[in-house]
């Protein structure tokens, strides 16, 4: 049975969203702080959790980045009332795979938390189906990155984390360098379950350019079209 770990310090939060959960038919633990949420994911690693920012002892934040450090497959959907653009840039960049703001609707969330899991299977039936071998890393200005280890490794060997759908659009960038990529084909290709709108393409190339530093200036913003790898 999927298990979910739900995280919020707001205990009627926690039991609203196990009984949501619960009558989808998924296993579902809770944790009130961060630290809790630490020791959950340690005990039994959770095939999805759903994480509040705003907490006592850790952070959303920082339990984000602390499970970066060793799991980087595992869906984590951040929940807060926090709606500032810099919030959600914040959140994404501490490898959050989605952002959520409270209230949200149930219908919307449920369908995030099963396109999440069937982006989780899909993952691996393609790892374990035959097919041409994919290069383990790919460059990316001075940048390398490597897919097998979700990092991306500066020319001083400095490393930061990278979330499955970042390394997916660069490397659909750095495979049609010099070719614009419409914004609308990106979010088409790597937000199969269309709840989230095109802007999403936005915050994870913003995401994106932090990350890479002065190799960020690579990509290339497309007036009302989209992106272009321009190394």
């Amino acid at each position: 049975m999927t298990d979910i770990l739900v995280v919020d310090d707001d205990e009627h939060i926690r039991e609203s969203l196990v009984d949501l959960l619960e009558g989808e038919g998924y296993s579902v633990r809770t944790a009130a702080d961060g630290l809790a949420a630490l020791a959950a994911w340690s005990e039994k690693r959770p095939d999805l959790m759903l994480l509040d920012v705003m907490m006592p002892k850790k952070s959303g934040y920082d339990v984000c980045r602390e499970i970066r450090k060793t799991d980087a497959k595992l869906p984590i959907v951040m929940l807060t009332a926090k709606a500032e653009e810099v919030d959600e840039v914040l959140g994404l960049e501490r490898g959050a795979s989605d952002y959520v703001t409270k209230p949200f609707s149930i219908q919307a969330l449920l369908a995030r938390v099963a396109a999440h899991l069937r982006q989780v299977d899909a993952f691996a039936a393609s790892a374990e189906a035959d097919g041409p071998e994919v290069p383990p890393t790919f460059p990316f200005g001075a940048h390398v990155v490597d897919r097998e280890r979700y990092r991306l490794v500066d020319a001083c060997g400095r490393e930061t984390d990278l979330t499955r759908r970042e390394i997916d659009v660069l490397a659909y960038l750095a495979d049609r360098r010099g070719k614009v990529a419409d914004r609308i084909a990106l979010w088409e290709a790597f937000w199969s379950d269309k709840i989230e709108t095109p802007r999403v393409v936005d915050m994870l190339i913003m995401g994106l350019r932090r990350k890479l530093g002065r190799d960020g200036a690579l990509i290339e913003a497309v007036r009302g079209v989209g992106y272009r790898y321009a190394d």
